[in-house]
């Protein structure tokens, strides 16, 4: 997991990653959104998490009561 690296840093992590073992995967996670998202999938990495999705939600409050 690449947490919260510059766009150089996921590209220098993948070179590294390269040179190891390709079939290691990377994952990308921190400042993604729908403004970074490609720039970030261009790094190499092959995964990216978006914790946007769950931290920018609006709440309802829904019962199911069932009598």
């Amino acid at each position: 997991l690449l947490d919260n690296m510059s766009n150089d840093e996921l590209r220098e992590a993948v070179e590294k990653r390269n040179q190891i073992d390709e079939g290691i995967r990377l994952e990308a996670s921190g400042g993604v959104n729908l403004d970074t998202i490609k720039a970030i999938a261009e790094t190499g990495v092959d995964f990216i998490s978006a914790g946007a999705l769950t931290h920018s939600v609006r709440s309802i409050d829904l019962g199911l009561d069932l009598a």
